[in-house]
């Protein structure tokens, strides 16, 4: 990757390019919350682990919102979490806490959303199938 004057990787993060990476790694991780879902036995157990866990789409929600501030408050000087060293002052810590967070943000929205699905599915499994623990 090429480097400008203040060492900072070219080119520049693009919302498109985090939003795509945040939404892959929540597609991910929907694998393993299936998993441990499986494993979990009794009917109320999974759906309460289902319950909290989709929780965790409200601490997207926040992250996403932070983190978009955040882009728009770095005025276009967005930068990776490797282009660390090339901060100077303190506010220039937006720059990369703006990114992070709207990667965060989509990755925990996504895993949120899958598991408030997983338990409705859970929750509307009849009596004698496997989904239903």
């Amino acid at each position: 990757m090429a480097l400008d004057q203040d060492g900072v990787m070219l080119p520049r993060l693009r919302p498109a390019e985090v939003a795509r990476r945040g939404v892959t790694f929540g597609l991910l991780s929907v694998v393993p919350l299936v998993a441990v879902t499986l494993t979990i036995s009794g009917h109320s157990n999974r759906r309460d682990f289902l319950s909290v866990v989709s929780g965790v789409g409200l601490f997207g929600v926040i992250f996403l919102v932070t983190g978009a501030g955040f882009w728009l408050a770095s005025a276009g000087d967005i930068r990776r979490v490797r282009d660390w060293r090339t901060l100077t002052g303190q506010s220039d810590s937006v720059t990369i806490v703006g990114p992070a967070f709207l990667r965060c943000g989509l990755f925990l929205l996504v895993l949120g959303a899958a598991a408030a699905g997983l338990y409705q599915l859970v929750d509307a499994a009849p009596y004698d199938s496997w989904l239903y623990g």
